[in-house]
This record gives structure tokens, C-alpha cells and sequence, in this order.
């Protein structure tokens, strides 16, 4: 297969994994950095510039598109998928993922297992909001934040007030969620791939640290995963419409709640947790499934 990565910095672990285990398999892949790629939209003759020529349709495309980047790396790949390019995650399943409050909503409408959770604005209310969390400690994220930055513990009532109203003062979205105690710093993240969890590792946040991110200075280690987490996992990643994701969990007093669904998942943290070869297991999905025009929304929506 001829196949495209689209990705900022090639350099990257998971970046460099993808491009060894397609070419380990027999397949050509291209690195294309998509804030470098002009679209060409024309009725007839769509088309995607790089480097001073138009992109080949290819057999399928891997996105890996950083956060602060997401509108105009979605808008490269519906490109791709309006030229009947196959992408590993679809652009609107992308979006979906990375809207925080959306992705919670629809999560919440398929009854995946989530911690109780307000979404406010400005809100003066600060009280109301900590109390339909069922009281303090709560955690208050931004709605913008990635890799545990935005995420504040209030473990009081007067320090989560606090918090709120600070955040208030700056216009900003905020997210006020219970705090899982019981989950004492550790989440799961679960690798699906293809309707499947390949891999699973837990993750301990620093010594006095509430957040388990891995950017945060987080350990992991392989853990072995309960039926009902299996089918948390999966359910998450159905319900965003994501082949390939990271889906993030609790372990709480009533089950599996679900943090995140990460639409471009870190390989280094759970390959070397593991000893689990994603990235060909990620490949292999591609082998199987990538088909012109097979895309569900073909660029829609």
C-alpha cells in the first residue's frame, strides 16, 4: 500500500514506530506536515498541494493531528476523504473527540459509564455547580486543556469556589467533575484498535500529583483489564466513531467511568509498558479495512 502519516514532527516515537512497522510490512509511506499542505477545492478535480506538488490519492491516511491544531489538520484530512482516501480515524470522529463537552455528551447518550460532570460558563454560581457534583473535593478542568494542563483539584468547598470564580474572570468554558478518591491517582488507558483492546497499561501520577499523564512525569505498567473495562473501552470508541483511540479510564466504587477518548494516542508510554507492537497492529487494521471511498462520511459533516 502506498500510505500517508500526517503528522508536525516526524521525530516522534509513535511518529517513527508507524513509519518502521509499514515499512517492515512492504508498504511506502509518505510523511506529510499538514499545516504545510494547501487544499484545492474544486468540484471535479479535489486535490491537497505539498512541497510544490499535488498529494497522490493514497491508499489510506494515518492522522496524527496535535490539539492546537485540529481545525485545520480535520480540514486536510475531509480533503482526503473527499478525494475517496481512506483515513485510519475519520475527520468528524476526530472533531467529536477533541470537543471535550461534546465528547461527553455523546458518551453520556450511548450510557458509557462517565463521572458526574457541569459545564459552565462564567458562572457565579460557583456553590450550585460544586453541589450538583455532589460537593467537594471536585476537579475543574478548562475546556481547552490537554495533557493534564487545565486541571485543577479544588479539595474544599472554598477552594473550588475559589477556582471556579477565577476562571470565571478570564472567559473561559469550564468542566466541574466529581473526584474519584477511590481511584487514588492511577487511571487505565486501553489502546482499541479496530474494535479491539490490543493493549492496556495503568498509570500512577507523580507523588503528590492527582493527574496520571505520562507528560506529567506519570509511571505505567501493563495491567489486566475486567470485562466490564473491555466493554467501556470499546463502547467509548464506538461511540465516537474512532478505529484507533486511547480510551482513559477510573476504576470507581460504581465501575469504570471514562475521562477521555484520545484520537492520536502516544505509543512509547504502552508499547514499552506492555511489549505490545501497536503501531503494526495499527498497520494491520489498514491492510484489512483501507478501501477507496469506504469512508462513512466521506467528508461530511
Amino acid at each position: 500500500m502506498h500510505l500517508a502519516l500526517m503528522c508536525r514532527n516526524a521525530s516522534l516515537y509513535s511518529h517513527r514506530r508507524l513509519v518502521e512497522a509499514a515499512e517492515a510490512r512492504g508498504h511506502e509511506i509518505e510523511v506529510v506536515d499538514h499545516l504545510r499542505c494547501y487544499i484545492n477545492i474544486t468540484s471535479l478535480r479535489p486535490s491537497v498541494r505539498y512541497q510544490g506538488r499535488n498529494l497522490p490519492n493514497y491508499d489510506a491516511v494515518i492522522p496524527r493531528i496535535g490539539a492546537s491544531v485540529t481545525f485545520y489538520g480535520s480540514a486536510v484530512l475531509r480533503q482526503f476523504e473527499v478525494m475517496g482516501v481512506y483515513p485510519l480515524n475519520e475527520s468528524v470522529a476526530i472533531s467529536r473527540s477533541r470537543d471535550k463537552l461534546r465528547s461527553m455528551q455523546l458518551l453520556a447518550r450511548k450510557g458509557v459509564g462517565l463521572p458526574v460532570t457541569v459545564f459552565a460558563h462564567r458562572t457565579s454560581q460557583a456553590e450550585e455547580v460544586i453541589d450538583l457534583v455532589g460537593g467537594a473535593p471536585v476537579v475543574i478542568k478548562l475546556l481547552e486543556g490537554t495533557q493534564g494542563i487545565g486541571v485543577v483539584l479544588g479539595e474544599t468547598q472554598k477552594a473550588a469556589e475559589s477556582i471556579i470564580q477565577a476562571f470565571g474572570g478570564v472567559n473561559t468554558n469550564i468542566l466541574v467533575q466529581e473526584f474519584i478518591k477511590e481511584a487514588g491517582g492511577e487511571d487505565i488507558r486501553c489502546l482499541v484498535v479496530g474494535g479491539r483492546v490490543v493493549a492496556s497499561m495503568k498509570r500512577k501520577g507523580k507523588e503528590g500529583d492527582f493527574r496520571s499523564n505520562l507528560h506529567r512525569g506519570g509511571s505505567a505498567a501493563a495491567v489486566k483489564i475486567t470485562p466490564a473495562e473491555r466493554s467501556t473501552a470499546l463502547s467509548a470508541a464506538k461511540a465516537m466513531g474512532l478505529n484507533v483511540c486511547g480510551v482513559d479510564m477510573l476504576r470507581s466504587n460504581h465501575g469504570p467511568v471514562v475521562m477521555e477518548v484520545n484520537s492520536s494516542p502516544g505509543l512509547e508510554g504502552v508499547e514499552n509498558a506492555t511489549g505490545v507492537d501497536v503501531a503494526s497492529e495499527i498497520i494491520e487494521f489498514l491492510e484489512k479495512n483501507a478501501k477507496p471511498n469506504k469512508t462513512k462520511t466521506r467528508g461530511q459533516g
